[in-house]
């Protein structure tokens, strides 16, 4: 197991819908974290919540 896995699963990631924000985002996702998601754009946000859903 990886060693942030012994904890809690909970990320918050600011820039969520771009950029960087936005990878972190998909690795935090792959690797089985919730995650509280922060932008300023609410559309794009949005559109990557529906995708991480799945």
């Amino acid at each position: 197991m990886k060693p942030y896995l012994q904890y809690n699963h909970l990320a918050l990631v600011t820039g969520a819908s771009s950029g960087i924000g936005k990878d972190f985002t998909y690795e935090l996702a792959k690797n089985g974290f919730s995650l509280y998601l922060v932008a300023r754009d609410m559309q794009k946000l949005n559109l990557i919540k529906k995708e991480y859903q799945r």
